[in-house]
């Protein structure tokens, strides 16, 4: 393949690393590799630093081209690292000119460094899945990129910019284009998918574009909605969710803690009763639905009794999916200049908080044993349910959705 990319982070990332191979591929570049990085954690910087130098090493004569949410907030820590021949920003990716202009500055030893100013940038293009063809098990459709809040531990608006969103047309057309090309599941995504609309005319709302997909793509078989912000969360989008069961029943969730001075010490802009009292009401609107969250262990300050209230919440909010993120301090931040938790602890609530994870997906995979799911089949071995949860099959086209009956469980997916 003329470009490899190569991506670490979130499903925005793994969407927008489509739209790289495509751009680069059109703007002619030839034994390129593409590393689209992730600012989340020291960790993600520190794994794509290593790649790139073991890249190097394996592929000595093809051109590395860094790019992501970490080169643009460290631009010149990998603009000085030898094995980069190109640093690209986080908007100039999705670019067509700015892969051509990375061909040309190939060609003629230009500037090392394309990184436009990201908090300029105040408007979206659309731009449609790379894999546009059928048989994929799912694609995504990104509606929203930026964040306009400032959580004292994320460094993301700095490598995103602000709150941007494409048009509900573009959105609509987008999906019936990818239904039609037979598609049966599609997921919305961006970066703070819940302020979706705030800067167009109007002011849409998520709940708005959702029911307008849903009304004007009949044909479509299943939308899944990507991480939200609950306390974001629109009259509509719950009228949605209690009234069409094409929109899937399961909702991942940025709660990051459960005890409230954590979460104002975070600036968050929900309390520990609102997350509780959300999934109560959304629970209420659709019995069935399944919660997933991000829960962040060993933030500053951070005690053991406040660590507990986080721990707590899997079961007060009946959480079946946790993603756990150890605290890692982003320079630049609020929360890097706060008292800091003792790493060893850091890395053990993380672990404890994970352990209370896995014990609510065995209570989830138990209760789905004997129940029949409609199942999108994703390989030869494994489909998810409705819910998202997993389920080990044998045989099967990707893409195709089939009603399975569920026999059990092996502890880590469903059985048929």
């Amino acid at each position: 393949m003329a470009v490899d990319v190569i991506t670490f982070g979130c499903r925005l990332n793994s969407f927008e690393s489509d739209v790289i191979r495509r751009e680069a591929e059109g703007a002619g570049l030839q034994d390129t590799i593409v590393v689209n990085t992730c600012a989340v954690t020291n960790e993600a910087v520190a794994q794509a630093r290593q790649t790139i130098r073991k890249l190097r090493r394996e592929r000595p004569g093809a051109r590395i081209v860094v790019t992501g949410c970490a080169a643009q907030t460290q631009t010149d820590m990998f603009a000085q690292m030898s094995e980069v021949d190109r640093v690209l920003g986080n908007d100039d990716k999705m670019r067509s000119d700015a892969w051509r202009s990375t061909r040309l500055a190939f060609d003629d030893a230009g500037e090392k460094i394309s990184v436009s100013d990201i908090m300029a940038v105040t408007e979206m293009a659309p731009h449609l899945a790379a894999g546009f063809q059928s048989g994929l098990p799912r694609v995504f459709v990104q509606v929203q990129n930026g964040c306009d809040h400032r959580c004292t531990f994320c460094i993301i608006p700095y490598g995103r910019g602000n709150s941007r969103s494409v048009a509900m047309g573009a959105v609509v057309d987008q999906v019936r284009a990818l239904t039609e090309a037979g598609h049966a599941e599609i997921v919305l995504t961006g970066v703070d998918l819940t302020s979706y609309g705030g800067d167009l005319p109007g002011a849409p709302t998520l709940g708005m574009l959702t029911k307008q997909i849903l009304k004007h793509v009949p044909e479509l078989r299943r939308l899944r909605i990507s991480s939200i912000d609950s306390i974001e969360a629109d009259r509509d989008l719950l009228d949605v969710i209690a009234t069409d069961e094409r929109l899937m029943p399961h909702l991942h969730l940025s709660l990051q803690a459960g005890d409230d001075m954590i979460l104002k010490r975070m600036k968050r802009r929900h309390s520990r009763a609102d997350a509780i009292a959300f999934c109560n009401q959304v629970r209420r609107l659709r019995p069935d639905i399944a919660f997933g969250a991000d829960i962040i262990a060993g933030f500053p300050t951070e005690t053991e009794d406040m660590f507990a209230r986080s721990q707590a919440l899997v079961d007060d909010c009946d959480l079946t999916f946790l993603h756990v993120f150890p605290y890692s301090a982003r320079p630049g931040t609020p929360a890097a200049r706060m008292p800091q938790v003792d790493g060893r602890v850091i890395k053990d609530r993380a672990r404890r908080l994970r352990a209370n994870g896995q014990a609510a997906l065995q209570r989830r995979l138990s209760s789905d044993a004997g129940t029949t799911r409609s199942v999108l089949i994703e390989s030869a071995t494994q489909g998810r349910t409705e819910h998202f949860v997993p389920v080990a099959v044998a045989g099967g086209i990707p893409g195709a959705v089939h009603a399975l009956q569920m026999t059990g469980h092996d502890g880590e997916r469903l059985l048929t």
